[in-house]
């Protein structure tokens, strides 16, 4: 990595050693045990049910062992996981300067010198929640290795408190700012990010008012074209009107 980036007196107020640890939601934890055990008794049950009945439908049958099997292999998943991230869900290790957080069964560690802390944002699912079901405001944070294509996210209502996401949002903005990796050339940047200088870069707004302005160029064009067929069409029958009055004064 590039030293460049660093900034050595940030980096020097950051503690030397330790490890900062921040557990999951307790209450989610708890969700996760009683919806897993919930289902791993029905797995159970659905795997009774297909074992008893020999003489049924063969493909009921197997259709019951299967569904009754992942239904009970995926709760036992849920969980042991849910054990995994009462212990952290994301830490701070200074000892080995990285960002580790936990995907599922896998450790991912982010290293200081790769690692940009930065406010993220619900997607629409989550905003739709957030707006209509939550009482309080739920943060979200972006912890995103800038040399991977790949960005995880996690919010205050992933966290064991409010103060736990606070603490942790201090801690990735202050390793970002003093290692600099949103600084580099080299790194991997997203669509708002990218700016004219870059190699087939596209600026979302401005295609989209382009492609406003061109439809509406075509409704006005149509409209003008509708307002002189038709205003060709009235003078035709006021022509033809005009023609057959003349014609009955003659007769």
């Amino acid at each position: 990595m590039n030293n460049e980036l660093e900034n050595k007196e940030l980096i020097e107020k950051l503690p030397k050693e330790g490890v900062h640890c921040y557990p999951a939601n307790p209450s989610k934890i708890t969700r996760n045990r009683i919806v897993s055990v919930i289902f791993f008794i029905i797995g159970l049950f659905l795997l009774g049910i297909g074992f008893l009945k020999v003489n049924d439908n063969y493909i009921i049958k197997i259709g019951l062992l299967v569904v009754g099997c992942l239904s009970a292999l995926i709760s036992l998943l849920v969980f042991a996981q849910s054990f995994l991230i009462a212990k952290f869900r994301v830490a701070v290790d200074y000892n080995e300067k990285n960002v580790v957080l936990r995907y599922r069964y896998s450790k991912i560690a982010i290293p200081f010198e790769n690692f940009d802390g930065r406010d993220g944002a619900p997607d629409q699912a989550e905003a739709l929640i957030d707006k209509n079901f939550k009482k309080d405001a739920t943060y979200y944070l972006v912890l995103d290795d800038v040399f991977e294509d790949a960005c995880y996210q996690t919010s205050s209502t992933d966290l064991e408190s409010v103060d736990d996401f606070k603490q942790l949002r201090e801690e990735c903005f202050a390793i970002a700012e003093a290692y600099g990796a949103r600084n580099s050339k080299d790194k991997v940047k997203f669509y708002y990010e990218k700016d004219e200088a870059d190699t087939g870069s596209t600026d979302i707004d401005a295609v989209i008012e382009e492609t406003k302005a061109e439809k509406k160029a075509d409704e006005e064009a149509e409209a003008k074209k509708r307002a002189e067929e038709q205003a060709a069409n009235e003078a035709a029958e006021a022509a033809k009107e005009e023609s057959a009055d003349e014609e009955k004064s003659e007769e």
